[in-house]
């Protein structure tokens, strides 16, 4: 079930942030609320409801897509005991799109792994934090910040009404203890959603081109997560020419960490170390 924290005082504006989280799809997924005193006293039950939307939302995609769970549609498929073919219009409509990406990326996001074993894990965590976007607006909730093992959503502000942007923190890969800067999301920005592939986090999903790249661990920061999710485990997978295909094709900040610790940022990140 998920957990409460303590809400959070924001100085000098009497809003409060109140934090719950989960675990699903092998890491800690964090959703945290911002409420505006004009709007009144939520329970500690509404959150919950919140939570529970999206919670459910996560483990339904974990029990279908999950390599992990012996007896999950992913891993039917896998074994060959189901086609593509006759699959779910779920897991059809996730292939479509990852294969639209692989297009896009010129092959260096893949829906499939060397084995030639369909794997979409690199799509569908960031699939379902979109999902669960869309559930907590069509909710009514409109001030929050979704953050599924470094993948990160938001909407609105944790001021709410003030434009006040989100601030959204990379992990250092050589010491997970510490960031490397800040990014903020939300607010005034074009960007409302971040991801981070490579050594910092879970990255079993990405398969290098060639066996190379330039980089340990990249963060791109987008206007949707899903966008944000899958360009950077292919620049991570492909390298310096993927950067450049993926900032000349797409309205992207990146901040990309070398095997010596030296960092590329694109205007967007540099603006803000």
């Amino acid at each position: 079930m998920p957990r409460t924290s303590d809400p959070l005082r924001l100085p000098d504006t009497g809003s409060k942030l109140s934090a719950r989280t989960f675990e699903c799809m092998g890491t800690v997924v964090s959703l945290t609320f911002a409420d505006s005193p004009a709007a009144g006293q939520e329970t500690q039950d509404e959150l919950a409801a919140a939570t529970a939307v999206v919670e459910r939302l996560f483990r339904e995609l974990d029990e279908t897509f999950s390599l992990y769970r012996p007896a999950s549609e992913a891993s039917r498929l896998a074994r060959g005991e189901l086609t593509l073919r006759n699959g779910s219009p779920e897991m059809r409509a996730r292939y479509a799109e990852a294969h639209e990406w692989r297009l896009l990326t010129a092959g260096a996001f893949s829906p499939e792994r060397p084995d030639g074993v369909l794997d979409l894990s690199g799509l569908i965590k960031g699939h379902a934090i979109r999902e669960a976007g869309r559930s907590l607006l069509a909710l009514g909730r409109r001030d929050w910040c979704l953050n599924a093992g470094g993948d990160i959503l938001v909407s609105g502000s944790p001021v709410p009404g003030s434009g006040a942007a989100w601030k959204a923190g990379i992990v250092d890969p050589a010491d997970r203890h510490s960031l490397i800067c800040g990014y903020a999301l939300g607010g005034a920005g074009a960007h409302s959603a971040l991801a981070t592939s490579g050594s910092a986090e879970r990255g079993e999903h990405i398969w290098r081109v060639d066996g190379v790249s330039d980089f340990v661990q990249v963060t791109v920061a987008a206007a949707d997560v899903v966008t944000a999710d899958v360009l950077a485990t292919a620049i991570v997978s492909g390298g310096m020419p993927v950067l450049n295909l993926a900032t000349d094709r797409w309205d992207v900040g990146v901040l990309a960490v070398h095997a010596d610790g030296s960092l590329l940022a694109t205007p967007a990140f540099r603006r803000q170390i």
